[in-house]
């Protein structure tokens, strides 16, 4: 019972230890008594008393149990002493807020932590974004150089849904030119050097190879108009060709015997070719049979002579 400066004490500080059907000096508890004296032990219901030692949780009698003894060991701790819980005893509530710090922590979880730290702002975060909950994006946080897009961003550009920079209001759009005379031998196809461009709304076209590139999968119109010089001998067949990665696609053939001489004429060809978006590419390609040398006039002084147009249909 409790009195003036002595409480009651509860059941939490008693603890007891039952022992049966044993043969060992050794004992182990199941709590650290503070001292032998805080310990009453009865083996067969006789007090036991100067016969027995504690170090930690072991206990070891002065003689050995037999397999028909029947051993009770009960203990008192005193009110303000340490007692250890039960094993999973400690529930969240019975923890303070804020009372769990980093020296609490292993050494992995404080590490998993510190690698972790970017992801809380991502204005300082350098890697990409993972993890098993969505991390908010801070607005005006991705800008155009973090994108993948092709093309060049400007003013006049959008970002289309394939992911590639078009320009606002229009399709691709070529007309490359001849910056001089080129001049082609009797019955030998050989590619006209466009090696100028008026226009070209992409920077597909290329001037060194007389080609142009398309970057983006469709059908488009390709059409030349090739004006012959004056001043050659008889020209009775020509081909006009339009080719594709290097084979013929559509070539326009003009037969006449009559003596051009002098005579300037334009030659045209013209077809949707569909290229891939990637590597496909068109050229124009000429050919002539008479005798000496026909050649395809740039226009000089007068202006651009000889075009390749190409325009996107769809």
């Amino acid at each position: 019972m409790s009195y003036l400066g002595r409480v009651e004490l509860k059941s939490s500080e008693i603890r007891r230890v039952n022992v049966t059907g044993s043969t060992s000096a050794t004992h182990t508890l199941t709590w650290t008594p503070p001292s032998e004296q805080s310990l009453i032990i009865t083996i067969n219901g006789i007090k036991q008393q100067n016969n027995y030692t504690i170090s930690g949780v072991t206990l070891t009698l002065d003689t050995a149990l037999i397999a028909t003894d029947a051993m009770e060991v009960v203990g008192i701790l005193d009110i303000g002493e340490a007692v250890t819980p039960p094993d999973d005893s400690i529930s969240t509530v019975k923890i303070q807020d804020d009372a769990v710090t980093a020296d609490k922590l292993a050494n992995s979880i404080n590490t998993e932590i510190t690698a972790n730290t970017a992801k809380v702002t991502n204005a300082t975060h350098t890697g990409d974004v993972t993890g098993a909950t969505a991390l908010t994006i801070a607005a005006d946080a991705v800008d155009i150089a973090m994108l993948s897009a092709t093309g060049v961003a400007s003013a006049t550009t959008f970002l289309r849904g394939d992911n590639a920079w078009a320009t606002a209001g229009s399709k691709p759009v070529c007309t490359a030119y001849m910056t001089g005379n080129q001049s082609f031998s009797k019955n030998v196809r050989a590619k006209v050097d466009f090696d100028g461009v008026s226009f070209d709304t992409q920077s597909w076209y290329d001037t060194t190879n007389q080609r142009y590139t398309p970057q983006e999968a469709g059908y488009y119109w390709c059409q030349a108009f090739l004006v012959k010089q004056g001043g050659e001998t008889q020209v009775n067949s020509v081909f006009t060709c339009i080719y594709k990665n290097g084979s013929n696609v559509q070539c326009n053939y003009y037969y006449d015997d009559w003596p051009w001489y002098t005579m300037q004429m334009a030659f045209e060809v013209s077809m949707p070719v569909y290229c891939n978006g990637s590597t496909d590419y068109v050229e124009v390609h000429f050919e002539w049979g008479a005798n000496g040398t026909l050649g395809l006039y740039s226009g000089g002084s007068h202006g651009q002579g000889s075009k390749f147009h190409i325009f996107k249909m769809d």
